[in-house]
């Protein structure tokens, strides 16, 4: 019996290779093995009973299929606006999405049991608001766009990152901004958040603004940006050439295997593909082709070119690790320029990085990771790797990490930049802050009372510290 085509004859098993489905009314149906969505479903109101077959009654069933009726999904097209007004959605002066006509939150199940149907749209509706936040990073936030690489011929794929103004003219600070992994895009750090809560903690905004007022320059990096989408090309087989040599009859054999392989192809595409949706490849954005790279090639091409003495980096999940393995690869750059950075629930691993023990070293006195914590915000969390303190977030919810995070990221900033200038290392708790100011105290004093100095009783190892020192 022929393996390459299953034949369904009703909702029981009728030969080794067959399926029982749901089937159009009157009509009888078959399919292509391995299809990715296993069982087929009609619209009939009824099953018809199992009727036996054989493979020579069934062997005409190509021609006498109604593809059309076969097609007829309960799935509407996949045609969804362009536009938030499109949507019928706005953001409000909150910076809330709601339906224009009910005032309502965005819902995700438009349509009931279409579960495909709903996550289409609502990735529709993604693009849409990556639009709209880049606008907002042009036209709110004053950044300009710049293309890369910044070498790029005119027809080769190409990629994005925004920055301010002064980004590589500004000699005191400039901040750096690192999304996470997924579809988020450059403005971002979460769809969820913008979609379902608000552009404040869901986008990079807040953090540019108040950046700006404090006088830093500012470069959003785009590190999910690695390929453009271009329609995949059709594969044409070629036709089998005329043999000379070759009988007659096994030249007619041969066509009438080939349309026939044809006709099964077709109709298994239809099948696995009803909406006829585009076949897409990808196209890598030269040296930008992912997170990691296009970190190393932002710092290379811009960061390192600045002005700016201090560097701040805040970089959310992912972007965490693409600022270590940044580090590994300039190692030497990083050290010299960058002043301190702001990992929000980072998903950098040390050990798995392979980033050595001067690395480690560095992170721990410059870098700061606000992790997803019930405790309260800046409690101390115990981690088990050796590299940056951890601090709570004062949220157990991942992507909230850092808008949850935003205020002691900057005064975190703050005290890491005056403390470069007094030549101490940047104070990463309140505890450790009270300490070293502690320390200075005593150790400005003159000689004459250090004997006699005695620094607080919760701090008696530092007195006794300040007291060998003399």
């Amino acid at each position: 019996m022929r393996n390459d085509v299953s034949v369904f004859c009703g909702p029981r098993k009728c030969g080794s290779n067959l399926v029982g489905a749901r089937i159009p009314r009157g009509k009888v149906i078959t399919t292509a093995r391995g299809s990715s969505t296993g069982e087929l479903e009609g619209h009939a109101s009824s099953r018809l009973p199992p009727q036996p077959c054989s493979w020579g009654q069934s062997s005409d069933l190509l021609s006498r299929i109604d593809l059309d009726e076969l097609m007829k999904k309960d799935e509407p097209p996949l045609d969804f606006p362009d536009t938030l007004e499109g949507f019928e959605y706005a953001f409000n002066e909150k910076g809330q999405l709601r339906h224009i006509k009910t005032g309502e939150p965005f819902v995700f199940n438009y349509r009931e049991d279409l579960h495909r149907w709903n996550q289409k749209r609502y990735e529709a509706l993604g693009e849409i608001i990556t639009k709209y936040v880049y606008e907002l990073l042009e036209k709110d936030c004053n950044l300009k766009k710049i293309s890369i690489p910044v070498d790029a011929t005119e027809s080769e794929p190409k990629s994005f990152i925004f920055m301010s103004e002064d980004a590589l003219t500004n000699p005191q600070k400039l901040m750096v901004l690192i999304h996470g992994s997924g579809v988020v895009r450059a403005g971002q750090w979460a769809r969820r958040l913008i979609i379902n809560e608000d552009l404040d903690s869901g986008t990079q905004i807040p953090f540019i603004k108040r950046a700006m007022d404090e006088g830093y320059g500012v470069i959003v990096l785009n590190p999910n940006e690695n390929y453009i989408e271009v329609e995949k090309p059709k594969i044409h087989v070629p036709s089998s050439s005329d043999s000379s040599d070759e009988p007659a009859e096994k030249r007619e054999r041969k066509d009438k295997v080939s349309k026939e392989t044809k006709k099964r192809r077709d109709f298994y595409e239809k099948y696995r593909n009803p909406q006829r949706e585009k076949e897409m490849m990808q196209l890598y954005i030269r040296e930008n082709g992912s997170p990691e790279e296009h970190a190393v090639y932002v710092w290379d091409h811009f960061i390192a070119q600045s002005a700016a003495e201090n560097v701040f980096f805040v970089a959310h999940s992912y972007g965490g690790l693409a600022f270590v393995e940044l580090m590994i690869q300039r190692e030497a750059d990083v050290k010299s320029k960058v002043t301190a950075v702001a990992l929000t629930d980072s998903v950098h691993n040390v050990w798995h990085q392979e980033a050595g023990k001067t690395i480690r070293e560095w992170m721990r006195e410059n870098c700061c990771n606000w992790v997803s914590s019930s405790e309260p915000l800046d409690t101390s969390v115990e981690s088990m790797l050796p590299d940056c303190p951890r601090v709570s977030a004062g949220t157990d919810r991942h992507e909230l990490t850092s808008w949850k995070s935003f205020p002691s990221i900057f005064k975190f900033f703050t005290e890491a930049s005056e403390a470069k200038t007094s030549s101490l290392k940047p104070a990463l708790t309140r505890r450790s802050h009270r300490i070293k100011h502690e320390e200075l105290v005593c150790n400005n004093m003159p000689a004459l009372f250090k004997d006699m100095t005695k620094c607080t009783q919760n701090d008696l190892e530092l007195s006794d510290f300040s007291e060998k020192r003399t």
